[in-house]
């Protein structure tokens, strides 16, 4: 019994047409081929992984599918956030934790979207391409991939400054929880000049923040303030019982020196003694509890500003930027430069003097001009600045800045500062305009404290009641119409001279007052110079 082998169909021995153009563009037309790279090129930007499902490794490219969605979902979820609970996301950016693991998920998607580029590239098949369109796909992908890989490697990078930054000035202690609704947060401006004994903070302001609206309020607390009060609670109320009233030698400004070198061991916990002792003191002068402190070194404000770009303010008297104290007495030499009144963008050096200059002022005229800036760079921190700035800002900030508040809560205080932009910031000075001069050498904290209260919580605007009055009740206008004033001309006494016209106020008779030393004549033109708006 014989088997005879089957026949082999001819066409068994051939090899397969491969009509597939996207997988195969061997047998596909010119411009078939320029239309497959493109296509090739739009599925790795928009969904990486897909080119190679369709045109190349599909073992590689179902791995980089699954990365796509799972990065794809965290977008959403993200997004989400924002819009449903913003505080979250920011506590998310803001946490030292999830943002490390934010910045390592950066650099892998980085990395492996690079990746896939490169493999992009030799599934193109570009010596298939004609010549002209071999330069233009390769360099747009090039193009695609330093676009996007750069993009999240800059995020990274920006991540990570933020980070750093978070850990260098903020605590990582327990989260905060609001006194009666508010957070109230201690902001001082140190200085430590090479003529002073340690440092001392010449701003001291108080920033109230409404925990849900983000309605914020500033309290300024003049630097000669004295007999500064403390609660029975406070360590230093075993040092100073009847408060901080020693005379001109325990103006609350010097408080800060007087317990970091003297009284630190009532402060066991603290990182910094005297900036615990400043929030107690303050704490019992307006009658709010303080939970936490940010310390902006003077010296370094003005990188900070810098950083930001500037800040504009419409300012509304003269300012000198003064010159050198060389006696160390406060005897300055004439100023050597003056910020006039108007709108100005200020860089860092001018919004610094703006901001501490008090030569041939009172001290408060300062402090309104200090709450100014405040005001001014709360409204002009927008999104686009931050962003656009974030490093230098960052890095600017870890030299100027100290503070023990939460690093784990800044989504909160980002988000509140947000929602805070949307109010008018309310402002009190214990001291002029709001208080008599001499209130800071004799305060009376009971009125400090109702006025705090006031400011805090103010009592719903009363509706006007309905006009009942007759036209005829008002008292007549002198200068309306018909109205019977009486005749200037009829014996009235002949005018007085008109006096001279004062000389225009510019900067070079204000330079040459102050070369002069008509200090006198400078205290009353410059009076006016607390004065100032965010514009």
């Amino acid at each position: 019994m014989s088997f005879s082998s089957p026949k082999v169909s001819r066409a068994s021995n051939r090899a397969p047409v491969l009509t597939n153009p996207i997988r195969y563009p061997e047998s596909a037309s010119a411009p078939l081929r320029s239309k497959r790279a493109w296509i090739l090129l739009l599925l790795t930007l928009v969904l990486p992984g897909s080119a190679q499902i369709v045109a190349g490794n599909k073992r590689l490219g179902r791995l980089a599918l699954r990365c796509t969605f799972v990065v794809w979902l965290m977008v959403v979820a993200a997004v989400a956030l924002a819009v449903f609970n913003r505080e979250a996301l920011l506590n998310l950016f803001t946490n030292p934790w999830t943002s490390f693991l934010l910045i390592v998920a950066a650099i892998v998607v980085a990395v492996g979207w690079a990746v896939l580029f490169i493999n992009t590239l030799i599934i193109l098949r570009l010596a298939l391409l004609a010549p002209g369109m071999r330069a233009v796909v390769g360099g747009s992908l090039v193009v695609l991939m330093v676009l996007t890989t750069g993009s999240l490697g800059y995020g990274a990078f920006l991540v990570n400054s933020g980070r750093n930054a978070i850990t260098s000035i903020f605590a990582s202690g327990p989260d905060m929880a609001p006194v009666d609704g508010r957070y109230n947060f201690l902001v001082m401006g140190g200085d430590a000049g090479a003529n002073r004994s340690g440092r001392r903070p010449d701003s001291i302001v108080v920033v109230s923040v409404d925990a849900k609206t983000g309605q914020s309020a500033t309290i300024s607390i003049p630097r000669n303030l004295q007999n500064a009060q403390f609660s029975k609670d406070s360590p230093l109320w075993s040092v100073y019982p009847d408060g901080y009233n020693c005379g001109d030698n325990c103006i609350i400004n010097f408080l800060y020196t007087d317990v970091t070198d003297n009284h630190a061991a009532l402060y066991p916990k603290a990182s910094d003694p005297g900036a615990a002792a400043m929030m107690d003191a303050a704490g019992g002068i307006l009658g709010l509890k303080i939970q936490g402190y940010v310390l902006v070194d003077m010296a370094g404000f003005s990188s900070l500003i810098d950083a930001l770009g500037g800040v504009t303010i419409n300012a509304g008297g003269w300012v000198p930027i003064s010159g050198d104290d060389p006696t160390g007495t406060g005897n300055h030499l004439p100023p050597t430069g003056w910020i006039s009144p108007g709108v100005h963008k200020l860089n860092g050096y001018q919004a610094l003097w703006y901001a501490r200059s008090r030569q041939w002022v009172l001290e408060y005229s300062r402090s309104q001009r200090q709450q100014c800036i405040q005001s001014a760079l709360l409204a002009q921190m927008d999104p686009a600045t931050v962003l656009t700035k974030f490093n230098a800002i960052a890095d600017a900030g870890t030299k100027v800045i100290e503070s023990d508040l939460p690093a784990g809560q800044l989504g909160s205080f980002v988000s509140l500062a947000i929602k805070a932009k949307s109010h008018e910031l309310s402002r009190l000075t214990i001291g002029p305009p709001d208080f008599p001069i001499e209130f800071s050498t004799y305060p009376d904290f009971g009125v400090i404290h109702k006025r705090v209260q006031d400011l805090l919580n103010p009592p719903a605007p009363a509706q006007a009641a309905p006009d009942t009055g007759t036209a005829g009740s008002a008292a007549p206008d002198s200068g309306a119409p018909g109205s019977s004033a009486p005749d200037a001309g009829a014996g009235a006494a002949p005018a007085a001279p008109a006096a001279p016209a004062a000389p225009p106020v510019t900067e070079e008779y204000l330079q040459q007052l102050a070369i002069n030393g008509d200090d006198v004549m400078l205290t009353s033109l410059l009076a006016n110079n607390g004065t100032c708006s965010a514009n």
